[in-house]
């Protein structure tokens, strides 16, 4: 289902502009639909309001919670069921962020990442990125929304488009807080400024070294680290938003002395902040995590070098969620297993 299906369906009922506007906006911002002496049905055509609650239903269904992994640090991941019976993941981040996945699977393959590992499976719609907000808004407050989760924003680019702008918008979100993250994608730096919503941009670099990049990231677009920080500079200058250049440090990989002169080189009075976030390890993969004193002592070596460098931990450390690797463990579960735990409900806020 996409954001304009429900649309089309209200307006069939008799639904205008304004009407259509009062539903998702409810929705979106998870507002039980009797609010103090308001009441929402108050506001609708009868037809409609005769179909809201199960069309409320029907929303609230798309995304269910099917496990939650909370971690020490406030974060907690969770594995989100879909209405096909395929899953996602999202992560409850601290200070009221959500990480959210856009696709199941994901075609670039990354060699570090269990979500590629077993390629692209299907899109999810800009109804079901929604849902993933509108899940997470049931339990507590969102006002930070990352498209960092499972799959790559720019294959998916009309529904991520979609839901950025009703986040926006009815959601209630700051522009800035609403982050797209891509591995480099022209389709992205071309369509991202055009929209109502401008999101801020982070960008998934990895890397100064061309080849090394197409190793690590194999199907990604073929531009080199330095053509995808000039299209970021150019999108940062165009928003006034700082790029948010990501970097997952791999013990021995991309930790060497050769790629902090080569970050210093791309990064050095751009307008943006290097994200160095230490790899969250993944047993059935052969990149590691490097001590944390390594990862500080080279943040604090690019900050002294004029490199804005911010170290960041991976959400959920604690709990062995590196993306991906929820559903990995469910699928690889006896079917039986999972059938018992699919749809652990969250408290309906009406």
């Amino acid at each position: 289902m996409a954001l304009s299906d429900i649309s089309h369906r209200l307006r069939a009922l008799g639904a205008n502009e304004a009407h259509v506007g009062r539903v998702l906006r409810h929705w979106v911002q998870a507002r039980p639909l009797t609010d103090g002496k308001r009441k929402l049905e108050h506001y609708l055509p009868q037809a409609v309001r005769e179909a809201l609650p199960a069309l409320m239903d029907e929303l609230h269904g798309l995304a269910t919670l099917v496990e939650r992994h909370p971690g020490e640090d406030g974060s907690a991941r969770l594995l989100v069921g879909l209405t096909d019976g395929q899953t996602i993941e999202s992560v409850l981040l601290p200070r009221d962020g959500l990480c959210v996945s856009s696709q199941i699977g994901c075609a670039v393959g990354c060699r570090f990442c269990m979500t590629g590992k077993d390629g692209l499976v299907r899109q999810v719609t800009s109804a079901e990125i929604v849902a993933q907000v509108v899940l997470a808004r049931r339990e507590r407050a969102v006002r930070k929304v990352v498209f960092m989760g499972m799959g790559e924003p720019s294959h998916n680019l009309d529904a991520v488009l979609e839901a950025i702008e009703l986040l926006g918008t009815a959601g209630n979100i700051g522009h800035k807080q609403l982050v797209f993250s891509t591995v480099g994608d022209p389709r992205a730096f071309e369509r991202l400024g055009q929209g109502p919503v401008k999101p801020a941009l982070a960008l998934s670099l990895h890397t100064t070294k061309p080849d090394l990049r197409r190793e690590l990231l194999p199907r990604a677009p073929r531009l080199t680290p330095a053509e995808i920080v000039e299209a970021g500079e150019r999108y940062a200058r165009e928003t006034g938003y700082p790029i948010q250049y990501q970097w997952t440090l791999l013990d021995g990989v991309n930790d060497g002395e050769d790629e902090l002169d080569g970050i210093v080189a791309l990064l050095k009075g751009k307008y943006g902040v290097l994200n160095m976030i230490p790899y969250n390890s993944v047993p059935e993969l052969p990149y590691r995590r490097p001590a944390w004193d390594k990862a500080r002592d080279i943040a604090r070596r690019l900050h002294e070098r004029g490199v804005l460098t911010k170290l960041r931990d991976s959400a959920g450390q604690d709990v062995d969620g590196g993306c991906g690797q929820l559903r990995a463990r469910s699928l690889d579960a006896p079917a039986s297993m999972r059938e018992a735990r699919r749809a652990i409900p969250i408290a309906p806020a009406d």
